[in-house]
C-alpha cells in the first residue's frame, strides 16, 4: 500500500541544505564538487516532490521521514557522479594525447609496437640495420648503395632479417597466451 502524497515546502527543503552537505562530505565527494551535488540534489527532490512523488510514512516524524528520503535521493546522485567519466580516476599514464586534427593513438596499439621494438632490439646487429633502413626514408636500393652493396643481396638480407623478426614475433605470442 502506498502512503499518501506529502508536499513539503521549498523552505523546508532548502532548511536541509546543511544535512545533505554532510551527507555529501560522508560519502567523499571532493569540496570542489560539493556545491554543484548539492545543488543536484535539491534540485532533483523538489522536482520529485512537485511530480508528487515522495511519500513519506505517516506514522514517522516529518523531518525525519524527509531525511531518510533526503538520504536516498543523495546516494543515488552521488553512484551517478561516481560513473561519470570526468570524476573516475582512470587516467592512463604516459598515454599520448593525438595532436590536433588527427585521430587519438590506441593504447593496445602502443602496447604492441613496444613489444615488437623490443623483439627488433633482440634481432642480430645485420638484421637489426636493414629492418630499420627500409623502414626509414631511405629505399633498399639506396640503402645497399650506400654501403656499396649489390641491391639483391640487401634484398635477401631484409627477407632474413624479416623472417627472424616474424619468428621472434610469433614465439613471444605464444608466451603470453
Amino acid at each position: 500500500m502506498l502512503h499518501p502524497v506529502a508536499s513539503p515546502s521549498i523552505e523546508v527543503l532548502w532548511a536541509e541544505r546543511p544535512f545533505v552537505a554532510l551527507l555529501l562530505r560522508a560519502l567523499h565527494v571532493p569540496a570542489r564538487d560539493r556545491e554543484d551535488l548539492l545543488q543536484t540534489v535539491l534540485l532533483g527532490a523538489w522536482k520529485a516532490i512537485r511530480a508528487r512523488r515522495y511519500r513519506p510514512d505517516p506514522r514517522r516524524h516529518p523531518r525525519h521521514a524527509l531525511r531518510a528520503w533526503l538520504h536516498g535521493v543523495v546516494w543515488r546522485q552521488v553512484s551517478h557522479y561516481r560513473d561519470k567519466a570526468h570524476v573516475r580516476c582512470e587516467i592512463l599514464c604516459g598515454a599520448p594525447l593525438a595532436p590536433a586534427g588527427q585521430a587519438p593513438l590506441e593504447i593496445e596499439g602502443a602496447l604492441l609496437a613496444r613489444a615488437a621494438l623490443r623483439e627488433v632490439a633482440a634481432l642480430p646487429r645485420g638484421h637489426r640495420e636493414v629492418l630499420l633502413a627500409v623502414a626509414g626514408r631511405l629505399s633498399l636500393v639506396a640503402w645497399a648503395r650506400k654501403r656499396r652493396m649489390n641491391p639483391n643481396s640487401a634484398a635477401s638480407r631484409l627477407r632474413r632479417a624479416r623472417r627472424a623478426l616474424a619468428e621472434k614475433l610469433a614465439s613471444s605470442r605464444l608466451r603470453f597466451r
